[in-house]
């Protein structure tokens, strides 16, 4: 699967077809009035942890995204087109937090799961 995601990153001609179908599809849906991350499932303890490690400024910016979008969900409106999200400012500020929070996992996994032979 990954072979064939490559190959399609990496298809000029497909990028140009699908490129223009994708941020229409992106807008329509609604993902433009928040970021990437903002839309992550925070239930999860490797999710919790990467949010509790973020720094003051990023935190502040995921918490007033979403008080907005909640108090525009409440409110029926939908957030002007001037403040969405624009797709150069959207970057994946917690995806290398989280890597690293599940690299520390598997290898606390695999330390508490080791055996001890004793000679």
């Amino acid at each position: 699967m990954e072979a064939v995601a490559r190959a399609v990153q990496n298809n000029g001609a497909f990028r140009a077809i699908c490129r223009p179908l994708a941020n229409t599809w992106v807008n329509l849906a609604g993902y433009r009035r928040l970021r990437y991350d903002d839309l992550l499932r925070e239930e999860t303890p490797i999710i919790q942890e990467a949010i509790s490690r973020l720094n003051r400024e990023e935190t502040d910016g995921r918490v007033y995204r979403h008080k907005r979008a909640f108090q525009l969900s409440l409110s029926h409106q939908e957030l002007p087109s001037s403040q969405w999200t624009k797709p150069e400012d959207d970057y994946k500020y917690l995806q290398p937090i989280i890597e690293q929070v599940t690299a520390e996992q598997a290898e606390r996994d695999a330390f508490n799961s080791m055996k001890v032979v004793s000679k």
